[in-house]
């Protein structure tokens, strides 16, 4: 007798548009979101294969929770342009998702990523059942036991955390948030658009207090941001109201054209400090007008001190 192999996945393909919010600098879309539009696609992927998140919510008791998305961006992305998500089933519990527009008849990708996504027992929900059949393998007890992230450092009585998280002599810079209830989701916790949120804003705050603010560096150079790979990852819950501690540092620069950085969170908690979340960034600079327009920039001596906190 013939045995069936299980049915696979559904893939799922999403017509979408950037919003309008992302266009900062002239008509390009910042990173953050092409990470928004892969969020929709994910659960554009979950509707097709028969559950949406409202349904896994009210009918499941589980919250939807992306908690690993990795891009790579290889194109711009303009704010008209009309963008094809196409998202797959991958390895293990990752989709694979890619986004392209049509320019002059060609199809050209944008973006590349991997999206690790599951389902989580909301407290908030008004039933509890285990998750349909052909999602239950992204079911699991709690957000950290799904994450396999972990992280917690000492934190000595009547201590600040600026003076575990930024020593003397660190480089890091420290910028302290309150989590506000619109980055967050299920009545809970913040959810991954809001730490994607305090990634760009993080970076930006990091800059301006270097002195290389993004709207100095437009002014004085043409130099507009770049961001070629986005990672951000969760750990732990970061719940409503939190204040969430993030610490932002540049790693390298590369080929004295790019810096990669990273974004670790933490949330205090009694005599520890918990990390909820981590990214990592790779950025550089465009040069946005006059004869080399277009091309990246070739970051100086200064600079690239500067962002190492290297400069005496």
């Amino acid at each position: 007798m013939t045995t069936l192999a299980p049915h696979a996945p559904t893939p799922s393909v999403l017509a979408s548009r950037p919003r309008y919010e992302g266009a900062n600098i002239r008509t390009w879309i910042g990173f953050k979101h092409f990470m928004y539009l892969v969020e929709e696609a994910v659960l554009q992927w979950l509707r097709d294969q028969g559950h949406g998140a409202r349904e896994l919510f009210h009918e499941y008791g589980l919250g939807t929770e992306i908690i690993d998305c990795s891009v790579q961006l290889p194109a711009v992305l303009e704010v008209d342009d009309e963008v094809r998500a196409e998202v797959v089933a991958g390895t293990g519990k990752r989709l694979r998702v890619q986004l392209s527009v049509n320019r002059g008849g060609q199809d050209v990708v944008v973006l590349r990523g991997h999206v690790t996504v599951a389902l989580v027992p909301e407290t908030d929900a008004p039933v509890h059942r285990p998750a349909p059949a052909a999602l239950s393998t992204w079911e699991t007890p709690g957000l950290d036991a799904a994450t396999g992230l972990r992280g917690e450092l000492a934190l000595p009585a009547g201590a600040d955390p600026a003076s575990v998280l930024t020593p003397p002599g660190s480089a890091a810079y420290l910028w302290s948030w309150r989590a506000p209830y619109f980055y967050c989701h299920y009545s809970d916790r913040v959810q991954h658009s809001g730490f994607v949120r305090a990634l760009e804003e993080v970076v930006d705050r990091f800059l301006d207090d270097r002195g290389i603010s993004v709207g100095r560096m437009l002014a004085e150079r043409a130099w507009i941001p770049v961001v070629s790979r986005a990672r951000v990852r969760l750990a732990e819950p970061a719940h409503m109201e939190e204040t969430v501690h993030t610490v932002f540092h540049v790693d390298d620069v590369l080929r004295d054209v790019m810096f990669s950085g990273r974004m670790d969170c933490w949330v205090n908690r009694g005599d520890r400090l918990t990390l909820v979340a981590t990214a990592t960034i790779l950025h550089g600079y465009a040069i946005s007008r006059g004869p080399d327009a277009g091309q990246l920039a070739r970051l100086d001596p200064e600079v690239c001190a500067i962002l190492t906190g290297s400069r005496q």
